[in-house]
């Protein structure tokens, strides 16, 4: 028997393992991995390409440093109430196209994860494969959002705490190695 406040939760969490809002993600993602992907392929055989991904390197390494320092203080990133507020019709309803849409806007929440999966989208040199990369990416990580979505509620409140401070230090540890990669480019 599930508390009242916590109903809410686990249906949100089985609408959020549903097709259409994996399916929904797939296209935020895919759009993305295909600018990263021309984005290269415009600039790969000039000579600024070094350039542009130093400068791309310490853009991702100052989101991913902004995101720990905002994990470390208890606040969001700054689009997340943005796209809490177009989220939050589309969480209460159970219509495959509703759920699609959540997908779309969830699809463009930040996470570090997703900056890395970038990366290797950019590394394609092109607008096809980058869409692809994303796209499997999107696939693959399906599985561990359901998984995550359905045990993470149940120790959400006990290990929401040190799960901040262990996500912060990574996100800093990964910052600094993509500065490192920048100082090589630069």
């Amino acid at each position: 028997n599930v508390p009242g406040t916590a109903y809410g939760e686990w249906r949100r969490l089985s609408g959020a393992a549903r097709l259409p809002y994996n399916f929904g993600r797939q296209v935020p993602y895919s759009a993305l991995g295909a600018m990263a992907g021309a984005a290269t392929a415009l600039f790969a055989s000039t000579t600024l390409f070094g350039t542009l991904s130093g400068i791309l390197l310490i853009l991702g390494a100052a989101l991913m440093l902004a995101q720990a320092f905002g994990l470390v203080l208890g606040a969001g990133a700054p689009q997340t109430p943005i796209l809490q507020r177009l989220a939050a019709p589309l969480t209460a309803s159970h219509r495959p196209l509703a759920r699609f849409a959540l997908g779309l806007v969830l699809g463009f929440l930040p996470c570090g994860l997703i900056y890395g999966a970038l990366g290797a989208a950019a590394g394609t040199g092109s607008m096809a494969q980058g869409a692809l990369a994303m796209a499997a990416f999107s696939l693959g990580t399906m599985p561990a959002l359901i998984a995550v979505g359905w045990g993470g509620m149940l120790l959400r409140r006990r290990w929401q705490e040190l799960a901040r401070w262990i996500a912060a230090p990574l996100l800093v540890l990964t910052a600094l190695t993509m500065l490192a990669l920048a100082s090589q480019r630069l």
